[in-house]
């Protein structure tokens, strides 16, 4: 570590390090201020980015359905309360190409009180009274005296009505299909389309494409919720096992992690010994069949790869690959061993670390409170903006005219040039936008959402990892623990984030939201050029999303153990930020020894935890074991509670060995610092383990005698 200020020893000599140093220094200043000030002034634009979008947003238009008026239908309180179905007059001009881009059906939409329920012509239904009273169910106001033909030119009714269910709030045509496979409509496979002409149900298909999947998807949701409510006390069950299961693994991991990886590399050696032996056999095997002496090269490319397993040549080279593994995996288990009983060590310490910090496992269920509050603001936020937009009305038209898709005003329309001019034309609801300064900038509200979404998340989780770096440091600098540890490590050290390192965390958080901006940015480009891009392009822009993603991930550890830095010596972000980075370098055989032999066990737990409660929950909600028949729900799913189990119990797991986690990358840090800070003698004695002390062959030398 680079020089602070000089220190002197009893006779004045210079020392690099402070001797005085007993882990986390309490006397300590703010850091990285301007980004702090910067941070505080962004969240207050963003609340007031919040109070504009609840002001102008209205999310009755998500909720409920617009008809051709803008009006919501079923909206408490309105002429329309009692009418909360959406009836569209012609449903197959919703196959029409202009939905996708209008995303509005080009026909007249009203709201109905229910969905028609049988079959039925404006023509017919005029010649009797009790058909055209039920018809006008579904037709505007002001036919009397009209004709038929009057009614249809002037869009005041619909020139049909098919047996229709209600689907989103939305009237769909009851389709069917029979055993041959033919499409039906209220069990029709025929229909009057109210114009005199008998046409198939199939033409209704193109109208509601999907509906019927969706519909059918709706039944299975109900079906899953329903065994959700027979089961919910049973999936609290497993994911409380799960997290017992996952508190008793990390307390075995004290007394068996050096077990666990020993065995694992006798696992590998043996498996790659014995694919060395298998490949042997093959090749010996094939000494007599014809054509086996056939070279790779002469043979060539083949796209059917079994070819090549018929070739000596290929099970010879499978030898050699295997053996040269096999042989470096020996040679650095024979160069690396001391490496790798410091990394089993210090994983050990860690499981002692949370034993005297047990209040850190239940952290991350604040941090996650704190993500599930950010994630609610951004999203309320979105749905707020999306929706302030004003009603914008186009003129609809099933015959050429000049005038289609311009905008229109509904309330005179009818006296209009655009109606003169085009007398079959509507003033309809198309969708929602704006042109006032406000509308204007309204893309960018959004994007200033999503910007600052990215940085809070990543500052709460920022926070998260400083304040177990603060507690868990405090236990490794304690020469008597826990007698010189702060009564509450958590509690302490999340203060001293909180209080002076707000700033650090802003900064750090702040460079990986930028990082992660751009790489939705390059997503979105990617998305909007899909089809036609060349290949060039498609190139560049896939180099450039893997270089950011490799950036992000190098952010994403610089950033971590600068937090610890921050955590113990009170740092700005920067200055901590080189410190680890160069510390690391100094250990880069050792940080990638610790990294993967952590990566195994934590991998290893999460196997071990998922698996057993997984197959628990196999054979109880399966009744595959008959001591549980009876006991056991019954469910029209059954993997409907063991999937949220499985995922579950892996998202409890993944918390509990985050903090885990955490805690060997800080004790790794300070076991680092306390080498090159520490010699063992009586001023400056290492402050690591017994276990450690003697896996590195060292000592402290005892206080000389007065």
């Amino acid at each position: 570590m680079p020089e602070q200020q000089p220190y002197y020893g009893k006779n004045g000599e210079p020392k690099k390090y402070d001797p005085t140093f007993k882990g986390p220094i309490y006397n300590r200043g703010c850091t990285d201020i301007v980004c702090c000030i910067l941070f505080i002034i962004c969240i207050l634009g963003y609340v007031a980015v919040g109070i504009l979008a609840w002001s102008q947003g209205d999310p009755r238009k998500v909720i409920y359905p617009t008809d051709s008026r803008g009006q919501f239908c079923g909206q408490a309180g309105t002429p329309l309360e009692t009418k909360p179905l959406l009836f569209y007059f012609n449903i197959m001009k919703c196959a029409s190409p202009m939905v996708l881009l209008e995303f509005q059906c080009p026909t007249t939409q009203m709201c109905v009180e229910k969905c028609p329920d049988k079959f039925m012509t404006l023509l017919k239904a005029y010649a009797n009274k009790e058909d055209f009273k039920y018809y006008k169910n579904f037709c505007k106001e002001g036919l009397e005296g009209l004709t038929v033909t009057q009614i249809l030119s002037s869009g005041l009714c619909p020139a049909m009505l098919t047996p229709s269910k209600p689907f989103t709030r939305r009237c769909f045509p009851a389709l069917g299909q029979k055993k041959g496979g033919e499409i039906t409509v209220g069990n029709n496979s025929k229909f009057d389309d109210g114009e005199g002409n008998i046409r198939d149900a199939k033409d209704l298909v193109a109208g509601v494409k999907n509906a019927t999947v969706v519909i059918e998807a709706r039944q299975v949701a109900m079906k899953i919720f329903e065994d959700y409510t027979q089961s919910w006390y049973w999936i609290l069950i497993g994911l409380v096992i799960a997290m017992l299961i996952s508190l008793l693994f990390i307390v075995l991991l004290r007394f068996l992690a050096g077990i666990m990886v020993w065995v694992m590399i006798v696992m590998v050696i043996l498996v790659i010994g014995y694919g060395i032996f298998h490949c042997s056999m093959e090749y010996v095997s094939l000494k007599s069949e014809a054509g086996s002496n056939v070279t790779l090269k002469d043979l060539g490319f083949q796209t059917d790869f079994s070819v090549y397993l018929h070739i000596r040549q290929t099970w010879l080279a499978f030898i050699i690959i295997l053996a040269i593994v096999e042989v470096v995996i020996i040679l650095l288990l024979i160069f690396l061993r001391n490496r790798i009983l410091i990394a089993i060590a210090l994983i050990k310490e860690a499981s002692r670390a949370i034993g005297y910090v047990m209040s850190a496992l239940f952290y991350p269920l604040f941090t996650f409170a704190l993500l599930s509050i950010v994630i609610a603001y951004w999203a309320v936020t979105a749905v707020f903006l999306s929706t302030s937009n004003q009603p914008i009305y186009k003129v609809f038209n099933e015959t050429a005219c000049d005038h289609s898709r311009k905008i229109c005003e509904p309330a005179n329309f009818s006296t209009s040039s655009m109606k003169a001019e085009c007398p079959d034309s509507k003033c309809l609801f198309a969708f929602y936008g704006g042109e006032t300064v406000y509308h204007k900038y309204l893309i960018g509200l959004q994007f200033y959402n999503v910007f600052l979404f990215f940085w809070c998340a990543n500052f709460v989780t920022a926070l998260g990892q400083m304040t177990l770096a603060g507690a868990f440091a405090s236990y490794y600098w304690a020469l008597v623990k826990p007698d010189d540890m702060p009564a509450f490590p958590i509690f302490s050290s999340l203060g001293r984030s909180l209080r002076y390192h707000t700033g650090s965390l802003a900064f750090g958080s702040l460079i990986l939201s930028i990082i992660q901006i751009i790489r939705v940015l390059l997503e979105y480009i990617d998305h909007k050029l899909q089809g036609t891009q060349n290949k060039c392009t498609k190139f560049l822009l896939c180099c450039l999303k893997c270089c950011f993603w490799c950036l992000e991930k190098f952010i994403k550890f610089i950033n971590r153990n600068a937090y610890i830095m921050v955590a113990i010596y009170g740092k700005n972000f920067c200055t901590s930020a080189k410190d680890a980075f160069f510390l690391l370098m100094r250990n880069m055989i050792r940080v990638a020894v610790l990294d993967k032999v952590t990566d195994f066990l934590l991998f290893l737990g999460k196997l071990l935890i998922v698996g057993l409660v997984g197959i628990f929950a196999f054979f109880f909600f399966s009744g595959r074991v008959k001591a549980f028949e009876n006991t056991a729900p019954n469910l029209h799913y059954y993997w409907v509670p063991i999937l949220t189990v499985v995922v579950g119990s892996y998202l409890i797991a993944h918390g509990f060995f985050s903090v885990y986690a955490m805690c060997v990358d800080t004790l790794f840090l300070c076991f680092l610092e306390d080498l090159e800070r520490n010699d063992g003698s009586a001023e400056r004695p290492y402050l690591m383990s017994d276990r450690l002390l003697k896996v590195l062959n060292k000592k402290n030398k005892p206080e000389p005698a007065e």
